[in-house]
Formats: C-alpha cells, sequence, structure tokens
C-alpha cells in the first residue's frame, strides 16, 4: 500500500465525521427529528468529537449538542450525565471565537431548563470562564457568554448572586455600551435577569453604573433594544423606593413616555410596566409621574391596545389612585375612568377584568365625588354582573365585591345605585340600602323620585333579618316617609300618576 492510499483511509474518516456532525447539526433543527436521533445514541456518539482534532468537526458537534440540549430538559440532562460540561468549559478557555460561541451555546441550551440544571453549569466552574468571555474581542463571543450567564441568572437568587460574585455584572455594563445592537440587547437583558430577584442584586446592578447607560438607550430606533432596556429599569425601580428615585433621577421621564406609543406591544408594555413599578412606591413619585403626562400618557396606551399589554397600564392607574384624593382626581380629569370601564367590558381575560375592577375601586373610594365619577360612567351594575357570573375567575369576584364596596360605601349619586337595588344580592345590597339610609334623610327631591321610580317599593320587598343592619336601613329609609306613603309604595307601580299626590312627599 502506498503512503498516498494509508493517508486516503485518514481522509475518508475525517470526511465521514465531518458529514456526520454537519447531518446531525442540521437534523437537530427540525423537532420531529429529535427523539429518533435521542433513540439512536446521538449524545455518545457527539461527544468524542468535542475533542476531534479537526477544528470544524468540534465546532458542528458543539453546535449538534446545543441544538438537541435547547429542545428538552432530557437531553439537556444527557449532556450533564455524559461529563460533557468540563469538556466545553476546559475548550471556551482554550479554543478559537467559533468554538466558544457554539460552546457558550450549549452551556445556555443547558442551563436555561431548570435550577438544577443551571447549578450544574455554575459546579463544573463554568461561570469564570463565561465572564473571561465577556472580555473577549470577538462581539460573538461577548453575546453568546452574556447570554449563557442571563440565562444561569434568571432561575433564582442563588444562582444569579454566583453570576454576580464571577464578577459578570461590571463586564455586561460595558457591553451595553459596545456599539453592536445584538449584544446591547443580550447584556440588557442579562442585567435584567440578575436585578429582578432581590434588592440587593438589583444594587450591585445600579453600583455598576447601569442606570445611567440604560437610560440613554431609551429612545434607542431598535425596539427589540428597548424592549430589554425597560424590562432591566423596571426590575430594578420595583425593588424599593431609593432604587426606583434612582431611575427618576437619571431622567427617564417624560422620555421613557414616548415608548407608550411605540409600534411595538412589548415596548409599550413594557414601558406601563417601568411607569407602574416606579409609581406603587410613594404618593411623591406617583405625583412626578402625573406632572410629567405619565397619567394621561398610559390612558391613551390603554385605549390604543388589546389584551395583556393593557394590564400594567391598568395597575398603574390603580396604584397612582390608591395613593391619595388629588391623585385618584388626576386619573379622573384624565378620562382615566371610561377607560377602565371599557377594559372591564370588552376585555376577554379575567385577570386583566380583575386589574381594572381593583382600579375603579381604588379611584372610587376616597370621596363621594370619586364615587360619583366612577358611577356615571354605569360601571356599578357591570361590577355587579362579574361578580354574580357563576364563570368568574375566584379573583375576579373577589376583586368586583371588594370594588364594589369600596364604590358603595362612597357613593351618594341615587340614580346609579338605583338599578342595584333590583339585582344586587343580600351581601351587597346592604351598602346600596345603607347609602341610601344615609342620602334620602336629608335631600326632598331625592325622597320623591325615591318613589316615582318604583325604589321606595323595591325596599318593601327586601327581606331582611329583623334586627340585622340592613333592617335598620331600611327602618331610617322608612322613618324619611309618611307611614301611608309606605303602605301604598308596596301596591305602587313604575306610574307616577298611581301615586299619592307629591305635596305629601315633601
Amino acid at each position: 500500500m502506498s503512503q498516498r492510499q494509508v493517508l486516503q483511509v485518514f481522509e475518508q474518516y475525517q470526511k465521514a465525521r465531518t458529514q456526520f456532525v454537519q447531518t446531525v447539526a442540521e437534523l437537530a433543527t427540525r423537532p420531529q427529528n429529535i427523539e429518533t436521533l435521542q433513540n439512536a445514541g446521538v449524545m455518545s456518539l457527539l461527544r468524542p468529537l468535542l475533542l476531534d482534532v479537526v477544528p470544524t468537526i468540534q465546532q458542528t458537534a458543539a453546535l449538534a449538542l446545543g441544538r438537541l440540549a435547547n429542545y428538552n430538559d432530557d437531553l439537556a440532562e444527557a449532556v450533564v450525565k455524559g461529563d460533557i460540561l468540563p469538556q466545553l468549559v476546559y475548550s471556551l478557555a482554550e479554543q478559537n471565537r467559533f468554538y466558544k460561541k457554539a460552546a457558550a451555546f450549549v452551556l445556555r441550551a443547558v442551563g436555561k431548563h431548570s435550577p438544577q440544571l443551571a447549578q450544574a453549569i455554575v459546579d463544573c466552574g463554568a461561570l469564570d470562564t463565561l465572564v473571561i468571555c465577556l472580555e473577549d474581542f470577538d462581539p460573538g463571543v461577548k453575546e453568546a457568554a452574556a447570554w449563557a450567564l442571563g440565562y444561569i441568572a434568571r432561575h433564582n437568587a442563588e444562582l444569579s448572586q454566583a453570576v454576580v460574585d464571577a464578577g459578570a455584572v461590571p463586564l455586561l455594563v460595558l457591553c451595553i455600551q459596545e456599539p453592536e445592537i445584538a449584544l446591547k440587547r443580550i447584556a440588557a437583558s442579562a442585567l435584567s435577569d440578575i436585578s429582578k430577584h432581590s434588592p440587593e442584586l438589583a444594587q450591585t446592578v445600579v453600583d455598576a453604573g447601569a442606570i445611567a447607560h440604560l437610560a440613554q438607550m431609551i429612545l434607542n430606533p431598535d425596539a427589540k433594544l428597548k424592549r430589554q432596556v425597560l424590562s432591566a429599569l423596571s426590575q430594578i425601580a420595583k425593588h424599593s423606593v431609593d432604587l426606583a428615585e434612582m431611575g427618576v433621577e437619571a431622567e427617564i421621564f417624560p422620555v421613557v413616555l414616548t415608548c407608550l406609543k411605540d409600534s411595538d406591544e412589548y415596548v409599550k408594555k413594557n414601558a406601563a410596566t417601568l411607569i407602574r413599578e416606579i409609581a406603587k412606591h410613594t404618593p411623591e413619585l406617583s405625583q412626578l409621574i402625573v406632572n410629567a403626562g405619565g397619567v394621561a400618557a398610559v390612558i391613551d396606551c390603554i385605549g390604543n391596545c388589546k389584551g395583556n399589554v393593557r394590564l400594567p397600564g391598568i395597575m398603574m392607574l390603580g396604584y397612582v389612585a390608591a395613593h391619595s384624593e388629588n391623585l385618584a382626581m388626576a386619573v379622573i380629569i384624565s378620562k382615566g375612568v371610561p377607560q377602565l370601564s371599557i377594559c372591564l367590558s370588552e376585555e376577554r381575560e379575567d385577570h386583566i377584568k380583575a386589574a381594572a375592577a381593583w382600579a375603579l375601586g381604588q379611584i372610587g373610594r376616597h370621596t363621594p365625588e370619586h364615587a360619583r365619577a366612577v358611577a356615571v360612567t354605569n360601571v356599578l351594575p357591570l361590577l355587579l354582573s362579574l361578580y354574580m357570573e357563576t364563570e368568574s375567575s375566584e379573583d375576579l369576584q373577589v376583586k368586583t365585591k371588594k370594588a364594589l364596596k369600596n364604590i358603595l360605601q362612597k357613593c351618594t349619586y341615587l340614580p346609579a345605585l338605583e338599578p342595584l337595588l333590583h339585582d344586587a344580592p343580600p351581601n351587597i345590597l346592604k351598602h346600596v340600602v345603607g347609602q341610601f339610609s344615609k342620602v334620602l334623610p336629608h335631600d326632598s327631591k331625592a325622597r320623591r323620585l325615591f318613589v316615582t321610580s318604583g325604589g321606595l317599593k323595591k325596599v318593601q320587598e327586601i327581606k331582611a333579618e329583623p334586627g340585622s343592619l340592613l333592617q335598620e336601613y331600611i327602618n331610617t329609609i322608612n322613618n324619611c316617609y309618611p307611614e301611608e306613603i309606605v303602605r301604598q309604595a308596596l301596591e305602587l307601580q313604575h306610574h307616577p300618576s298611581d301615586a299619592m299626590p307629591i305635596s305629601k312627599l315633601q
């Protein structure tokens, strides 16, 4: 055999290995092939190829492994059990940029599934190597490393702390200042994932100077980057007054309000979430948002979108209104109540209806003026029907009941209360009748209307327990009228002509 023929054997073997890894990597892109590949023992065949003498075979083997591990946690588990992680971590430090990207992809694909799998990556010493990759010259390597670190940090505070302890945060803050948009996005996303778990972790991100750089990117034209930037700022602001004030001091108002008009739904949603997370803390922060035009902007945003995108804006209005009478009035003046009523009637999802009901309750609970502003939109019968609807979720029933109670206890606008006399169950009816018993003794015009509209008749039909609060309210109402009118109310229909002369009702 000539030397040429001997070498040919090796060349054919190399070609076969190359073809094998390329084909497996290609097959792994389609979900229908995954099970067949798994059953054919693909993991144990790919493992030795990670240490192949040919760099392209190594890289393609890593890519194929990443695609498989990305698919489900069984395959990710197989990577851990097959002792593949130490090999990848070793190669991450030693190999070229193509291999580094592929190896970081495998780590991300494994770590994303569960805290246990992410912990396996931490345990094999991957964090230090991934952090070194954040300083790599190649932006693609930085991006792959940032992505893996973010996926590990997102699971829980312990894993997030491990990422922080490895020194990732200052380097991620440098990454958001790089020119490449893709790298900025992934680094902002990783900072968001680190910040979300606790005030201490968020403080670490703040201490690395992240807020100023994130705030500067709020107006970046790239929608995907804006989503991540707004998310990161929200995850920082949500924890405490101090952290929320840091965002405000970075002058995110009024620029963040332009994001509420963005064509991208997620940008809108994340902007509303950021405003909500700041507003919820104190009346002062809410007032600052009102002064910047934030309440009106959020109400417009709710009007221009549907479904879950509305949710943070709805909640934000509730938080603002909950703080004080003046702030609730600011929501009313900006026409927040009709918009919330529309959400209550239009939305299909119970959790969105529940949020709208809660927000309306927060607006109406302050004074009779606030309650009237809510009641005139004819929202009380709608709240009642949602509360009584058997298909409504438990949360929706709890929220609508509480909202009704909050509004009714302050509402003296009787025309809005009267329809409830006919439909409300006893636990709501007592609040309705209670309000009539407060108003009627002092308002002769209301007393006349109450008879002619059939309200007094309806009250006589209520079966109250003797000695109950409801019975007390009914007695108070009846005591406003001469006895014969109360008697006649039982026969009175809705025609004033059948009634006793109005003079008797003075």
